[in-house]
This record gives structure tokens, sequence and C-alpha cells, in this order.
């Protein structure tokens, strides 16, 4: 016999790839570790593997929201129907080009598995079972505390639902007419298909040049460059150099040229919607216009006008959420912005937070930017682990009126300001409107009222508990008990009591002084053993993942959760609770008052990083805790930002109605800082307090041994550290 037949190139050659019986994966980088992501280029392909496109997880940009919830026990994975409100898909066709903007959004969470070729590493206690990475349903008490956001996955956006053919024409003479009016265009096709290029590459994070633009335009080459020329001189071109010699120029959008895109999308949105309206099919469009520009709409983000000179990747630690899975999403676009690779890791709270004190005892730093927990922030001030951006914020300003007061103040210790917000996040009283109306019960505002729904919601026989909360061991069941006794009327520490609160930025002395056997305290915790009876079987294991999805999937008629994890039960069609939940305070104790516990995270400069790399970090920190970069978490499957200003924005306001009632929660100045406050060692008393709290609600003590064991506990770590 002779040897086997081998399919070959059209050129004779042999096709390794084909030969080895594999198709080669193009787009996918190397194998990545748990809890780290990286921007590295996929290699370059060889030969005709060269030419073929690289796949759509490797391309894609998508302006969408995540849905991470996984599916309950019992059922298969089926992807989740992501409903996008109008104002949301108006933001999506602005900035995303053909490929964004789907009506109805499909998503399933997915456990990252290597590609082709890519050895696998075992999983570390956190990570999810064997089971959860083949694709099976998993016990959400088996997932890390921030559930699937510590592992890689591949996100795919839908495709939109079909039209009536006949009525597009008239859309497509109406987009016409508003070339001239809202973008400004004065050559109509030629330039248009200029703008359209110019803008997808910028969201795709594709560099763009004079060639590749005047290839895309479709016109002779002498002519692409004058109109080229012409957008540049009219304002709508940035051009910014490639390398330090400036003989090289990349091609950009101006914020001009930006903001009249969004705007002719958000113009472009409404002739859809009454083009393709069934209502409306016998009315004649509405004739284009020329539209102010609203205000009220954040702007796009732009490309920095030159490079960060960082001389390498920017390296980022982050925690694992829907805000970071976010940047993660859009790592290609801010790589474009500001002109560098990105790499970043991204771990749980505890995690996280070992990471950063084992960075800082390094001789130089691994990170460029930390993701800092607010209520952090006392300890690391103490041991000077950050850098102060006082000075840093006086050559290059930070627009801090319009971040939420106590976010921006978390991240300050003691005058000096160590740290931007990124996300701040607000644990409320989550409830199913239907459930609560059906029984006629009110909505809770006071804990006994509390107790009463939940006594009567409680339903284990139908597979529904009263309510959900965090009652795991340590760090989850700690936060539950501070984040209750705020309240009750007072914090876990004997801060300093002012006309609307207390005084949790200034702490020192006495005011450190932990206050677990206050009366407040004794209530909290009688609180918590009482509610446990009305909770969810496994609440005792529960973290901040566990409890959402809990109430997401309908397992729970209330819950405890912070709108870091809205999006769970926001934008998932499939879910009980979808628009179905109401938002309320924290229910009041006897002599509390209502309350909005703040959380959040903040960006950070390590201390230990290179000198010269500084003031360019401080650039890159500026632009990812911008109001811009922030609408674009949002709109990518994040529902928690400190800005005001894109809290008022109404493409954000569209998305979920947990946005406008956290926003009123402030403006009625009970979001606060205070229940967490940034004091040192305030990690060390959380987690105390879920040790002997834990241990109180399993039965293994009683009220007063767990609060005095905790208190005793406490004060020798205060005293340790010479707070009394």
């Amino acid at each position: 016999m002779g040897q086997p037949h081998r399919r070959r190139h059209r050129d004779g050659g042999a096709d390794p790839a084909r030969d080895a019986g594999a198709a080669p994966s193009a787009g996918r980088g190397p194998h990545l570790r748990r809890g780290q992501i990286t921007s590295g280029r996929a290699p370059r392909a060889r030969g005709r593997a060269a030419a073929r496109p690289a796949t759509r997880a490797g391309m894609h940009h998508a302006l969408m929201p995540f849905d991470p919830r996984q599916p309950a026990a019992g059922k298969a994975a089926a992807p989740s129907g992501l409903r996008a409100g109008g104002a949301r898909r108006a933001y999506m066709a602005g900035h995303c080009g053909r490929h964004e903007g789907p009506r109805n959004l499909r998503r399933k969470l997915r456990v990252s598995r290597p590609g082709n070729g890519m050895k696998a590493k075992r999983p570390t206690p956190e990570a999810t079972s064997a089971t959860a990475r083949r694709g099976a349903p998993v016990d959400p008490v088996l997932l890390s505390p921030e559930g699937p956001y510590e592992t890689d996955r591949t996100e795919r956006a839908g495709r939109p639902a079909g039209r009536d053919p006949f009525r597009f024409p008239d859309l497509v003479l109406a987009i016409q007419e508003m070339r001239q009016t809202t973008l400004g265009l004065s050559h109509g096709e030629r330039e248009l298909r200029m703008v359209v290029e110019l803008v997808r590459s910028h969201d795709l994070g594709r560099v763009v040049t004079s060639t590749s633009l005047a290839a895309s335009s479709g016109l002779t080459y002498g002519t692409a460059m004058r109109a080229i020329d012409d957008l540049i001189k009219r304002g709508f071109i940035v051009k910014r150099p490639k390398t330090e010699t400036d003989r090289s120029f990349s091609l950009h959008p101006s914020l001009d040229l930006l903001a009249r895109w969004q705007q002719f999308a958000r113009v472009a949105e409404d002739l859809m919607r009454h083009q393709f309206a069934s209502e409306s099919a016998e009315q004649p469009p509405p004739r284009a216009r020329s539209v102010k520009m609203d205000p009220s709409v954040v702007a796009p983000l732009p490309v920095l006008d030159l490079k960060l000179p960082l001389g390498r990747a920017l390296r980022v630690l982050v925690h694992a959420d829907p805000t970071f899975a976010a940047m993660n999403t859009l790592r290609r676009h801010f790589e474009m912005v500001l002109g560098v690779p990105i790499t970043s890791r991204a771990l749980s709270i505890d995690r996280l937070r070992a990471e950063i004190i084992a960075n800082s005892r390094r001789s130089a730093s691994n990170y460029d930017i930390v993701a800092c927990d607010l209520p952090w922030f006392g300890e690391m001030a103490q041991a000077n682990r950050f850098v102060p951006l006082d000075d840093l914020s006086a050559t290059s300003p930070l627009d801090a009126a319009d971040i939420y007061p106590d976010a921006l103040a978390s991240s300050r210790v003691h005058g000096r300001q160590l740290g931007v917000p990124i996300m701040t996040t607000a644990e409320l009283l989550v409830y199913r409107t239907d459930l609560l109306g059906d029984a006629g019960i009110d909505p809770p505002r006071t804990t006994a009222a509390l107790i009463a729904a939940a006594r009567r919601l409680h339903a284990p026989a139908r597979g529904l508990s009263g309510i959900a909360w965090n009652g795991g061991r340590g760090t989850p069941v700690g936060h539950t008990f501070i984040m209750t006794m705020s309240a009750f009327g007072r914090p876990i520490l004997d801060l300093r009591r002012t006309p609307d609160g207390f005084d949790a930025e200034r702490i020192s002395g006495e005011e450190m002084r932990p206050a677990f056997l206050s009366a407040e305290a004794r209530e909290t915790a009688a609180y918590l053993q009482e509610l446990k009876a009305f909770s969810a079987p496994e609440v005792l294991k529960m973290a901040w993942y566990d409890r959402a999805v809990a109430y997401a999937q309908g397992r729970a008629a209330m819950a405890y959760s912070h709108t870091l994890l809205a999006p769970l039960f926001e934008v998932d069609v499939r879910a009980p609770a979808y628009r179905r939940t109401g938002y309320l305070p924290h229910p009041a104790g006897p002599l509390g008052r209502p309350i909005v516990p703040m959380g959040g995270y903040a960006l950070a400069i390590p201390a230990n990083i290179a000198p010269d790399r500084v003031a360019p970090v401080w650039n890159a920190l500026r632009t990812l805790t911008s109001a811009s970069a922030s609408k674009l978490y949002l709109v990518n499957g994040s529902l928690a930002s400190p800005r005001i200003s894109v809290s008022k924005d109404p493409d954000i306001r569209a998305l979920s109605p947990v946005i406008g009632a956290v926003d009123a929660f402030n403006h009625q100045g009970i979001f606060r800082m205070w229940p967490r406050p940034p004091a040192p060692c305030i990690a060390d008393v959380i987690a105390i307090a879920g040790d002997e709290i834990h241990n109180l609600l399993a039965g293994g003590k009683s009220v007063s041994q767990a609060l005095i064991d905790a208190q005793n506990r406490a004060d020798r770590v205060m005293r340790s550290q010479g707070f009394y």
C-alpha cells in the first residue's frame, strides 16, 4: 500500500493544521490561570491560516449586559434571553457597529476551559467543581464568594429579530437625511463609510491608519486621502503618533465625532422604533431634523492625545465582580484609548486583600493599579501602601464633584485622597413585588415587619424561603452583622456622632473601640437568630453571589443584596424576579433609622511602583474611573456606579429601576459609608464578627457569650495596634 493521501494547499504545500486533524484556534491567547486575565495577542498564523478571519470571541467588542446567572439545580443550562431597552439599543448601535445592539441578547454562564493544545490546571479550593467545568448544573454553595466572576468566559451576542423588508427603505431615506443634519457630513456616502469605520474600529480596539481608512472608503486613493484631510481639518479625526519618532500616526474619532455619532444613534433609534412598531405601520416616518445634544447624556470615551509612556503593559489587580468583568470585556477598547496593552487579575474579596498586602511587601510592585475595597483604606493608609493622589490631581484634576460624596470620602484618610471610586454598590432589601402583593403584605420597613413578612412567605414545601442573606462563616456573615447593626442605629465602632449620622472619615483613639457589647449589637444578634428560622436552608453557607442567585431563581421571596449583583435578576428575562423586584433601605430596628450601607471599590496606585510610572498610571486611573468609562461598565452588565452624572443619564436609567432607586437614596442622605467605616483593622473586626456570630447562629454559643468573645478578641487586636 502507498502512503495515505495528504491534503495540500493550492500552492502544493502540506497543511500542517489539517494533517494534525485539528483546525488552528484563531484569536485565542495562551492558557490563563484561574482569576487571571491577560491581553496577550494570539501568535500570528502562517500560510493559509493567516488569511482566515479572527474568531468572533477574539474580534467582537460588545456593549451588552453580562448575565452570569447559573441555572437552577437539575435543569440544563440554557441561553439567557436578555431584553435590551430602547435606550440600551441606541447606545449600543451608536458604539458597536452592525454586530451589536440586538433586540434580544443571549448569553449563558461559561466556565473557562483551555483551548486547543492548552493544558488545564487543577483549580484552587475556591474554583468551581469538575462538574461545573463540564457545564453541568452546580450548587451555588460550591462556588467562590463571587461566583463565576473569578473565571474566564466567552460572551456572545445574539442577532436582531427579522423585520419587514418593505419598510426598511423608508428608514434608510430618513437616516440618509440625518447624515447632514446630525452628523454634519457634507459629502454623503464617502464620509459616512469612513466615519463608520472609525467608530467601529475605536470600539473594537482596532488600529486605523490613513491607508486602511482610505481602503475601507471604496474611493480612489487620492479622493479618499483628500476626504481624510478634510475630516481632520474639521476636527472629526484625531491623529495620534504611533511611535516616539512621530513619523507614523494612527487615526481615531474625535470626542466631537463620537458625541455626534452617539446622538445620531439616539435619533436613529427613534426612527427605527417608529418604523418597526406595529401600531405605527400606516403612519409616515417622522422627518429627520437636527437634534440638540442632550447635556444629561454622558459623552463617549475618546482616545488620549498621546499614548501612555509606560514601556510595557498596564498591570491591574481587580475584584471579581460584574463591573470588572465589564472592564475585561472592554479591554481592547481601553487598550486603544490608553495606547498600551492591559493585563489584569480578578480575585475574590479576601484573596484580593491578601494580595494587596503581599504586593506591598515586595521590593517592586507587580501591579500599577489595584482595586481596594472602600473600608480597607484606613489600614492601607496606616501602612503607607498607596501613593497619595492629591499632588497628582492638582496637576491633572479629577472631577470629584461628580462622585458620590461618601464614596470619595471612603477612599480618603485624614485628608489624603488615596483612591478614586470606580464602583459603588448599595446593600438593599430586595423583595418580590408580586409575592408580597398576592399575600397582601406591605413592603417591610422595620425589622419587626420583615420578620413577620418572612414568616408568612416562608414555604419550604414549595421550595420558597422567606429571605436569603449572607450567613457564611467569616467575612460574609461578618458583613451582615455590621450592616444590620447600622439599621439598629449604631456602627460597629464607637464613632463620633454627627447631625446626619457618624463621622467615619476622622477616626482615632477610643473611637476605634468595637461596640459588640452595646444594646444595638445584642438586638442585631437576636434579630439574625430569629430571621434564620425563615431563611434559605443553606443560609449559613451563603455569600454574596449565593443569596443573589437564590433570590433571582425564585427560591427566596426577599434578600439582603448588593446592587453589585442586581444584573442577576434585572437583565435576565427568565428570572422570576425580573421586573418584579422592589428596593428598600435596610429595615430599621426599634431605635434605628433607614440606612443604605455603601460598599464598593476604588482604584489606587501601589506605593512601590517605579517612580517614572506614577504620572502615566495616574492618567490611566483617571480614564478608567471617568464618567464615560463608568457608563461603558453599566452598558456592559454592571449596575453599580459612583458617578452622579451616570446615574442621571437617560440611557443608563432605562437599564434598570435600581439605578434611579440608589440615586434617590443618595439624595435622601441615607446612602452612607459609616456602617462599614474605612478604619484600620476593620477587616479584623469583620472577620471576628464573622467567626463569633456564625458560632451563635450555628447553635454553638449564646448571644451573650458570642458577643463577649467577639469584644475581647477585637480589643486585643486594637490594643496590639496601640489605638487605646
